[in-house]
């Protein structure tokens, strides 16, 4: 059974980071919203057109003249949810304030909100790529764009704390993800926790 909100329980934005539940204004947007939902909850590769077009109301044909192809339709959510997730989890680190070490751990406070959400999902880049075939590159030059926003934020801060900023900005990535992953397999938030408390161990070293 797929997994998804019946409409009429459906909320007009069911978190601010993610595009899930949003308002359709055309037949591009009510299928991109769509496979958004089908895609992030259930899978790339469970979620067939058909199911798109069922949960829609939109014809394959519809679908295929938007998206042209399922490849490009998952090109379109991970684009798509990408910038929602970006716009606000920038905008909540815009809210803190103090040195730059203080803003780094508060990358791990955001992103506990973001696992204490009922439906936290995961990365979606992260899980298109653990779904990829080994030789499809698409989903990773996808997350190499998505991730450049991090990359770039947080060497400034590596610039800004005299830190070494490619070794620095590694380290974090790796906590980073690493409590993503965890949250997501593990259904539990507390591993925000545990990346702040070893972020801060490596901030004092």
């Amino acid at each position: 059974m797929l997994d998804s909100i019946p409409q009429s329980e459906k909320p007009q934005g069911v978190a601010p980071w993610t595009a899930i539940g949003r308002p359709a204004r055309s037949a591009r947007q009510r299928i991109l919203v769509t496979a958004i939902e089908l895609f992030c909850r259930n899978g790339y590769e469970a979620i067939g057109v058909d199911a798109i077009a069922q949960e829609s109301g939109a014809s394959k044909s519809t679908i295929y003249k938007h998206f042209t192809s399922k490849e490009n339709l998952i090109a379109a959510v991970l684009e798509e949810e990408g910038a929602t997730w970006r716009n606000w989890f920038y905008g909540e680190l815009g809210k803190v304030e103090g040195d730059p070490g203080t803003k780094v751990l508060a990358i791990f406070d955001v992103l506990e909100r973001w696992f204490e959400d009922p439906n936290f999902y995961g990365c979606a880049f992260l899980n298109a790529i653990s779904e990829a075939a080994c030789d499809d590159d698409r989903s990773r030059r996808l997350a190499d764009a998505h991730k450049a926003h991090l990359l770039a934020w947080l060497h400034g801060q590596a610039l800004e704390l005299g830190a070494e900023p490619k070794e620095f900005t590694h380290a974090m990535i790796v906590l980073i993800d690493g409590a993503i992953m965890a949250a997501h397999a593990s259904k539990n938030a507390s591993f925000a926790k545990s990346g702040r408390l070893l972020a801060a161990a490596y901030l004092d070293a």
